[in-house]
């Protein structure tokens, strides 16, 4: 297959590549004349979605923020149909600098890196979303894997009140200018890069979408403190320095009012309900695994005492 996806690549892109590497079942590492460059081939959305997903991150590498360059085909285009065994979606990306930092990296350096990335994300995005560019990309609210009472089996009906309390609780948050808008979703370790220059580039926005600024800002503290905190000391001590260096990088670029900040512990809240919700729609429940229902019952016991 990696063949054919190299014979796509030289007829529809204006780069000579000689070698093709599968990463994932949808990532794929090319290597040219120009670099490293990286393939998606995937229809996890439709190409209206698509297109405006990387539409958006043109401008956002155009306007400076630290995302990866999406490269143009011969034709023009940021996105083009590809068929192996079905007609997919390939996105081109220009291989950024930096490497996934190690746990022990994930320190106040790096969020404050992040926080002057993503602050800088949504600034240049307010006048974007004004302009009818992302009616595509979908609310919040609309995607199936924020249906909390839909997944969440009834029997546990306290998770259930908490998540039905939560979801009212920030729908009824007023959307303005400067709270909500069009955010990355998931910017967690893994879709972070660090070069040794403290160049930070933000990948992987196949999760964007419009919501709150605050969720944002939660999802990396939130993740932090699931699998990268590498022990030494106190976590909540650990909480509190990379949530101010996010904060402190994230004022340089953005103005964050106190309103923001107060919405934060709701955003936590929301983020550990959403990853619990994805373990009921993806897990095998027939078949689960030791790790996987010592996992379930570590998140129930923190939903039900609202420990987030």
């Amino acid at each position: 297959m990696n063949e054919r996806i190299l014979l796509f690549l030289n007829k529809t892109y204006p780069i000579h590549f000689y070698a093709v590497e599968t990463i994932t079942n949808e990532m794929y590492r090319c290597q040219s004349n120009k670099g490293n460059f990286f393939l998606r081939i995937t229809n996890y959305k439709t190409f209206q979605e698509q297109l405006e997903e990387v539409t958006w991150t043109h401008f956002l590498f155009t306007q400076g923020v630290g995302v990866p360059e999406v490269i143009s085909s011969n034709n023009d285009l940021l996105i083009e149909k590809i068929t192996i065994d079905e007609e997919k979606l390939a996105v081109l990306f220009q291989s950024a600098s930096g490497i996934h930092l190690p746990r022990s990296k994930w320190d106040q350096t790096a969020f404050r890196l992040l926080g002057q990335q993503m602050g800088k994300m949504h600034r240049v995005s307010k006048g974007y979303l004004m302009s009818e560019k992302a009616v595509h990309i979908n609310h919040w609210y609309e995607s199936d894997e924020y249906d909390f009472l839909k997944y969440i089996p009834a029997e546990e009906k306290s998770i259930q009140e908490i998540a039905h309390d939560v979801v009212k609780r920030v729908k009824e948050l007023p959307q303005g200018h400067s709270t909500y808008g069009l955010i990355h979703g998931d910017l967690w370790l893994e879709n972070i890069l660090i070069d040794n220059e403290s160049k930070l580039t933000m990948i992987d926005f196949q999760d964007c979408e419009k919501h709150f600024y605050a969720y944002d800002l939660a999802v990396p503290i939130y993740s932090a403190l699931e699998f990268s905190y590498s022990g030494g000391g106190n976590i909540r001590d650990y909480e509190q320095s990379i949530t101010k260096a996010l904060i402190e990088g994230y004022k340089e670029e953005n103005d964050l009012s106190s309103e923001v900040l107060m919405q934060l512990p709701l955003f936590l809240k929301l983020k550990e309900l959403f990853e619990y919700n994805l373990m009921h729609m993806y897990w095998n429940f027939e078949e689960l695994s030791e790790e996987q229902v010592r996992i379930l019952n570590l998140y129930r016991i923190r939903i039900e005492n609202m420990h987030a």
